[in-house]
């Protein structure tokens, strides 16, 4: 019976793991289908991209709360059973990355589910699980604000939140402060984030991934300095290679010798 249970837990985890929330507020935002936009991923990135920061922030904090939710579930419903408080996340991120609400074809005619990248429900499901020492997922927080705004990268910073995750845990296990079940959360999960992200990897040794953080501003920064200084240094060039008009000298007068008059 408490098999069946924690199947239905974790079988529920991954149903509300697949509430595209993405594609929600960026259509009542804008009325746009988030699908459609750069990545066409249902995550807080694209929803950024797609709607602004308010609808980007929003997406994050609701796929977050989607894997927090997952682990409390499992533990009121199945206290002291690790394994479903575990595989409940689990299947939270696996509903998100592939979302049963986002069955489709694509243009080969193969059946394909689709979702984000996982990165906001994983990090909810740490909370979940190191509850009620949720705050230490904030402290390992600065390692993927770096990613995101240092090295520009979405993809690495969505794989770094998954790392952060795997060393807290493995800390907290060599401390005798959590099972070893919560460190194969973070090596599953990060295989996960892996899987979903293998077109952005390989955008991103082709020179094709997009930037975030400071690079994008920084660029065009340096763009509109550079459309301010064009003009002045055509202008400039327009000046250097027109020809001046010189001025003709006046023709010199010529005399004429002057001529006797015959007597």
């Amino acid at each position: 019976m408490q098999m069946l249970i924690g199947a239905g837990i974790i079988l529920l985890a991954y149903i509300f793991g697949s509430i595209p929330s993405g594609l929600v507020i960026v259509w009542l935002a804008t009325g746009k289908d988030i699908r459609q936009v750069a990545s066409g991923r249902t995550g807080g990135t694209n929803a950024m991209r797609a709607a602004g920061c308010g609808a980007g922030i929003a997406t994050a904090l609701f796929d977050i709360f989607k894997g927090t939710a997952a682990v409390l579930v499992a533990r009121l419903v199945t206290p002291n059973n690790v394994w479903v408080e575990v595989l409940a996340p689990i299947a939270a991120v696996l509903g998100h990355n592939y979302s049963i609400f986002l069955a489709e074809r694509d243009d080969s005619g193969r059946f394909r589910l689709r979702g984000g990248a996982g990165g906001a429900p994983t990090a909810g499901g740490a909370i979940g699980l190191l509850w009620p020492r949720w705050w230490l997922v904030f402290a390992g927080a600065p390692v993927p604000f770096l990613m995101f705004f240092g090295a520009g990268y979405a993809s690495l910073t969505t794989l770094s939140i998954s790392l952060t995750v795997s060393v807290i845990f493995a800390v907290l296990y060599f401390l005798g402060l959590a099972p070893w079940q919560h460190v194969l959360y973070g090596i599953a999960t990060f295989f996960i984030l892996l899987w979903a992200l293998r077109p952005n990897i390989k955008a991103l040794m082709e020179g094709r991934e997009r930037f975030h953080g400071w690079r994008p501003w920084r660029k065009k920064e340096t763009e509109a300095v550079e459309k301010i200084k064009q003009p002045t240094a055509q202008s400039e060039t327009t000046s250097k290679t027109k020809p001046t008009a010189k001025r003709k000298a006046p023709a010199a007068k010529s005399k004429k010798p002057a001529t006797k008059k015959k007597k």
